[in-house]
């Protein structure tokens, strides 16, 4: 079951870190499976307070998600995210094709 990984940038406090991790980040994407389906691209808050941006990626499964944050290799990168801004980040499982046929909201 597919599974989403959501960070939420609500505000930028040092934009040189910021550029520091997205130079270590990609090394962290090697040897994992995921998808980048939005990143930092034009948005619309439509509940809650405003962002300065969203990532959303799509990873095979939770597992395959957790090993990719978890790694070494993007936890080098992560300090700098954080030291750059003030994150929100979620992990979420899909639903599978026979949830989804069913799925009411």
């Amino acid at each position: 079951m597919s599974a989403y990984v959501v960070f939420i940038r609500e505000k930028t406090n040092n934009i040189e870190e910021l550029g520091i991790y997205a130079s270590k980040a990609p090394v962290g994407l090697a040897g994992h499976s995921l998808k980048p389906l939005a990143m930092y691209g034009t948005h619309e808050v439509i509940e809650g307070p405003d962002v300065e941006g969203v990532a959303v990626l799509e990873f095979p499964n939770m597992e395959e998600a957790k090993a990719w944050y978890y790694s070494p290799a993007y936890q080098d990168a992560l300090q700098h995210r954080l030291k750059g801004g003030i994150y929100r980040g979620v992990m979420v499982e899909g639903l599978s094709k026979f949830e989804t046929d069913g799925c009411k909201i």
